[in-house]
């Protein structure tokens, strides 16, 4: 298989056969993101995509999951997807999840009949980076999105029984904002009841003097205390029945996990104990999290 670099999936993709069916996003303006800035989006022929799960083909009742990269597979329309999932299916007997990247809007575009075909067709698992619940901020970071998009996107996912994993972004509205988006964010995923959660901190590939050029304003991130502040104050005002939360992205400097709600009790002990000891909470220093 060849790819077009830079790659990226999610950690819970490791052992999936990867197929680029776009490169680059098609929206790729979010001030926070540097995953695709030295790509310019294009979608992938459908033959050329053909051509390359014939190649693998051999792998047959090896592969079990497929990831779909880059960016948002789900620009392509229903029926170029349809045909990609029949494909898949007859190459490899064993294929028991699909799964992509998708930005809200894009899930939004298309009806609940049609996110119904792909789920029965075996797009059963979309990755979507909410970042946040707060308009302030997504329209601060330029993400493209509003509280009211991702609902809608994440809604209709739910009604055709495709399983969501989403992410919100700690610390993303800084100092100024971090209260309202915490208790935002909450109310967003309250509202759409994702089946998997999890948390990643800001971070500045290119350090936060590049970052504050693209966004243009001044930025002040929490410090630690702050994003566990933060942290805790998102949990506390969730109310989800049975999300798989994971805050254990290299980013985090406190690696929690366990289910929202039964453990968020348990979740704020953590994080509590850990603004009150941090000598004693076994937190990640700057070397640790690789940034």
């Amino acid at each position: 298989m060849e790819y077009e670099y830079p790659l990226f999936r999610p950690p819970s993709e490791a052992n999936s056969l990867i197929f680029q069916v776009t490169h680059g996003c098609s929206w790729n303006k979010c001030v926070f993101c540097e995953m695709y800035s030295t790509k310019s989006f294009k979608v992938k022929k459908p033959e050329t995509i053909k051509m390359e799960i014939e190649k693998m083909k051999s792998l047959g009742s090896k592969v079990n999951k497929v990831f779909f990269a880059d960016g948002d597979a789900l620009v392509l329309s229903t029926p170029k997807l349809l045909n990609i999932l029949t494909e898949l299916n007859a190459a490899f007997p064993n294929l028991r999840r699909i799964s992509a990247y998708a930005k809200p809007k894009d899930i939004a575009a298309k009806s609940v009949q049609e996110l119904t075909e792909l789920r029965q067709a075996g797009l059963n698992l979309l990755y979507t980076g909410l970042e946040s619940g707060d308009d302030m901020v997504l329209k601060l970071m330029n993400k493209g999105e509003t509280y009211q998009s991702s609902v809608e996107g994440m809604c209709k996912c739910k009604k055709a029984g495709i399983k969501s994993s989403v992410m919100i972004i700690n610390g993303l509205g800084g100092i100024q904002y971090s209260t309202q988006h915490a208790v935002n964010s909450a109310k967003l995923v309250n509202e759409i009841q994702p089946e998997y959660l999890s948390t990643l901190v800001l971070s500045f590939p290119f350090g936060i003097d590049h970052f504050k050029k693209r966004l243009h304003a001044d930025f002040t991130l929490p410090d630690t205390i702050g994003l566990l502040d933060e942290l805790g104050l998102f949990i506390a005002n969730t109310d989800l029945e049975s999300s798989i939360f994971r805050s254990d992205h290299a980013s985090n400097y406190l690696v929690l996990k366990g289910i929202l709600g039964k453990d968020k009790e348990m979740l704020l002990q953590k994080i509590s104990n850990a603004i009150q000891k941090p000598e004693e909470a076994s937190l990640r220093e700057e070397w640790e999290r690789g940034l």
